[in-house]
């Protein structure tokens, strides 16, 4: 029968048991592994928790919205009532009523500042943009350039910098695109009507 020498621990455990090279060499390749797992967990739940406050903050936002619109028929009229009212009178009580309005049109605007309704207001010369104006006429102009606001019927309002009720405005018209000359002196095509030769050709 074979005999053992339980007093040799090499025997008992292996060799790679008692080797502090390879040991260490597993708890740093394990202390790395958990390092990168806490890493990745610590990322997710920040993600999870901006996404949960971005979700918050827009429910708060535009759950006024819709009663935001409701004042914009108020503050529209309290605008033309100061742009119209009357400057030069000698009447007190005319000149008392003309300065509450405008106070009231005043605080209205401020209200609508401090929670982020912000009035749109293009300037005579800008361009026009569709995703914040809407273009009621044309009109030609030549001290301002083609495709750009001449002057604002109605003022837009934005929440939060989402556009909820766009400016309506009326702008010059869009310059033609010139014609190219090609090799024969002719003048080529615009894009529409060769397309819509294109069109005709194959009918």
């Amino acid at each position: 029968m074979a005999e053992h020498d339980f007093d040799d621990p090499e025997a008992e455990l292996g060799e790679d048991a008692i080797d502090p090279g390879s040991t260490l060499a597993k708890l740093m390749a394990e202390n790395a592994a958990l390092k990168d797992q806490a890493m990745r967990y610590a990322a997710e739940a920040e993600n999870v928790r901006r996404r949960t406050e971005k979700e918050a903050n827009d429910a708060r936002a535009y759950a006024i919205q819709k009663f935001a619109r409701d004042l914009l028929d108020a503050s529209d009229n309290l605008h033309r009532a100061v742009e119209h009212a009357p400057r030069d009178v000698e009447d007190a009580a005319v000149k008392n009523f003309v300065m509450g309005v405008t106070m009231s049109e005043k605080a209205l605007q401020t209200a609508f500042e401090r929670n982020n309704l912000k009035r749109v207001m293009p300037d005579k010369g800008e361009k026009f943009d569709p995703n914040r104006h809407q273009a009621m006429m044309e009109q030609p102009a030549d001290d301002v350039p083609p495709g750009s606001v001449i002057w604002v019927m109605q003022p837009g309002y934005e929440l939060f910098g989402r556009i909820i009720r766009p400016a309506m405005v009326a702008v010059t018209p869009k310059a033609a695109a010139p014609l190219q000359p090609v090799n024969d002196g002719a003048y080529a095509q615009t894009e529409a009507s060769a397309a819509g030769a294109s069109l005709d050709a194959k009918a």
